[in-house]
């Protein structure tokens, strides 16, 4: 669109539809420019925004004569000479005229038209001082001559002129993509600009966040330290005054022994007093009796050969064959009693009951038998009989009776019987007391076994009828269903008709069930089931079959009572092959008490264990080995805990860990005699 005029070339024309089109045609439509019927430029579409500046664009204050070309952002060189003189008149006109700053002037080229040209000089001269108008055009000369020149120059440099324009336009082009490019990427830069921005706000944010989070658990935290601070304290102080309570109370147990002992003596001392108060009452009764025993055993001798049953008054013996005891009313009973309150009462059974009392400043027992039987009437004969003849340090003390009330008044036992302490948890026998209790028990048989002229079957022999003083020495009680028997005949006087009730079950005779007749061997068989009983702590009920099961396979600790300490091995053994041997069920099977087998009883509980040789224990199981057997890693080990090892799928050593070479085992004989000999050592 457009052309040129003949006398001087121009990029644009000065029409209004050109101008127009320049400044509102969109980008994105293509211009082609021609002049004088050639193509001389053409502007390609594009995507570019209207904010980016054109290159080409009208000069509003000349009046759409001449055209701007932007020479700094498009690098485009001027496109007249340098040295032509035009360009700094021009210049220095167009700085003048339109008021651009230096930098504009510089980088902007103006192609005028010849008309504008001659328009421009005349008014440069015309609007100067007439003076300096004519130093102008002395100063140039030959301007018009120039200009002549040019215009008469003008069509041979059209071509040159053309194609320099057609290269400006293309650089101008690729100076516009560049700045495009270079402008999306500045306002990429600005965003990331902004983002950047945007997080170190955020990021701020954050810190000055995390640092109030950080203030609040530190103030969390030295509350937390000053709590456990006082905390510490207050456990400090709770531990000191603990000390203290366990001071005093170490104290006070110091105390309370002292006053143990101070009525310990009292008490010996009351004891004396009461015996020589005995022995003056002794006295006076003796004096006032003397010709009723003379009567009694005239009579006896006169009603023993007509009728061979005793009765009651026949039975109980005063004199000098029985030992002096006491005889007491009902009202003193009763009132030591609280009459026969339950809240003094010991324990019941068979018998009938027993009761805690106080007589003559003295605790004692009292056993009331049944009344209204005959059988309780023969007991209390009975056990006045044998009591008042004989006296052990492990039978009960008899103090006196009541034939009124058929009462017997023993010491008093503290410690209770023997059946409270084995299942009693609270106050756990250790094993030296109880192998001591075992030869005490054997020893007090042994002496009723041995009385003369008549031996005592005791008969009843059970824990309940074993009684324990503060020492835990046992004392052996309840008479009432003993039998006598003769030395020289090997009968039994008709004291023993009334021998029921025998022994609980499991500690009665298996052959007394059949023959309802008591014999010695009745006492052992009672005796080793009790020794069982001190080993375990368990019923007496199919305890023999279970201990001698645990002695043959080896594992009789298995079955100790834990609460009586560490048994040492030797003890345990020498007391379990006694009471299973005291505990056959055949009576010949049965040992007789010996003063050989009380004594060696006697040095039991005396006995510490013997180190055993590391080489006896099996390796797995700590014990001593009774069947060792020699595996493929050349150790010994218990033959059944090293099946045990194998048959559960392993097959490495229980030593080193390695793999077997095979699982084979070899008896060991000669350690197998080792160990025998060494358990067979006292």
């Amino acid at each position: 669109m457009g052309s040129t005029s003949d006398n001087c070339f121009k990029l644009i024309g000065s029409s209004s539809k050109i101008t127009f089109a320049a400044k509102n045609v969109p980008p994105f439509c293509e211009i082609w420019f021609v002049s004088k019927g050639r193509h001389i430029w053409t502007r390609e579409a594009s995507e570019f925004t209207d904010d980016l500046l054109p290159v080409l664009r009208p000069d509003e204050s000349v009046n759409g004569e001449i055209f701007w070309l932007n020479l700094q952002d498009h690098n485009v060189e001027p496109l007249l000479h340098p040295e032509c003189p035009l360009n700094g008149f021009f210049g220095a006109d167009l700085q003048g005229s339109r008021g651009l700053n230096q930098n504009e002037s510089n980088n902007s080229v103006v192609i005028p038209t010849a008309e504008s040209c001659v328009t421009r000089t005349t008014k440069f001269c015309n609007s100067q001082e007439p003076s300096l108008a004519a130093a102008s055009w002395h100063s140039f000369p030959s301007v018009m001559e120039f200009l002549s020149e040019i215009i008469s120059k003008d069509e041979l440099d059209q071509d040159i002129l053309y194609d320099q324009l057609k290269e400006v336009a293309a650089e101008v082009e690729k100076s516009k993509r560049e700045a495009f490019i270079e402008l999306a990427k500045r306002k990429q830069l600005e965003s990331e600009v902004a983002e950047a921005a945007n997080r170190a706000k955020a990021h701020e944010a954050a810190h000055e966040h995390e640092v109030k989070i950080r203030e609040e658990l530190e103030d969390i935290l030295r509350t937390i330290k000053l709590q456990h601070e006082e905390i510490v304290n207050q456990r400090d102080e709770v531990l000191r005054e603990l000390q203290n309570v366990m001071e005093n109370i170490a104290l006070l147990h110091s105390r309370a022994e002292e006053m143990a002992l101070l009525r310990d003596e009292a008490e010996g001392e009351l004891e004396i007093i009461q015996s020589s108060i005995e022995i003056i009452n002794r006295g006076r009764r003796k004096i006032n009796q003397k010709d009723d025993i003379e009567d009694n055993k005239f009579e006896n001798l006169g009603s023993s050969g007509h009728d061979p049953s005793p009765n009651c008054s026949q039975l109980i013996v005063y004199g000098d064959d029985v030992h002096d005891c006491a005889e007491f009313t009902l009202s003193e009973l009763q009132t030591a009693t609280c009459e026969f309150s339950e809240s003094f009462k010991l324990g019941q059974g068979g018998y009938g009951c027993l009761y805690k009392g106080e007589i003559m400043n003295r605790t004692v027992m009292i056993k009331r038998l049944h009344q209204h039987n005959v059988r309780g009437q023969v007991e209390f004969q009975q056990e006045v009989h044998v009591l008042g003849k004989i006296k052990h340090p492990h039978l009960v003390t008899l103090i006196g009776m009541c034939p009124e009330a058929l009462s017997v008044v023993y010491e008093y036992m503290p410690n209770g019987t023997l059946q409270d302490r084995l299942f009693c948890r609270a106050t756990p026998m250790n094993w030296k007391i109880r192998a001591r209790i075992t030869a005490e028990i054997s020893s007090v048989l042994l002496f009723l076994h041995s009385c003369k002229p008549e031996k005592i079957v005791h008969g009843d022999l059970k824990p309940e009828n074993i009684f324990l003083d503060y020492s835990y020495n046992c004392k052996l009680g309840n008479f009432g269903v003993c039998r006598l028997i003769q030395q020289d005949t090997g009968h039994n006087p008709t004291l023993c008709r009334y021998r029921e009730p025998q022994a609980a079950f499991p500690y009665s005779d298996p052959e007394y069930q059949m023959t309802m007749e008591s014999t010695m061997k009745s006492d052992v068989y009672s005796f080793g089931i009790i020794i069982l009983q001190l080993l375990t702590g368990k019923p007496a009920r199919g305890l023999s079959g279970e201990v001698r099961r645990a002695l043959v396979s080896g594992n009789l600790k298995s079955i100790l009572d834990p609460s009586s300490g560490d048994w040492p091995t030797d003890v345990a053994r020498k007391l379990a092959e006694i009471g299973l041997q005291c505990s056959e069920l055949n009576a010949q099977d049965r040992p007789e008490l010996t003063p050989e087998m009380v004594k060696d009883l006697g040095c039991l509980h005396l006995m510490e264990e013997r180190p055993v040789p590391p080489f006896f224990l099996c390796p797995i199981l700590q014990e001593i080995m009774h069947d060792p057997q020699v595996a493929a890693d050349g150790f010994t080990y218990e033959g059944r805990a090293l099946r045990e090892w194998l048959d559960s799928g392993r097959d490495t050593s229980p030593m080193t860990n390695l793999k077997l070479k095979h699982l084979h085992l070899t008896p060991n004989h000669a350690l197998r005699l080792a160990i025998q000999d060494w358990l067979c050592q006292p």
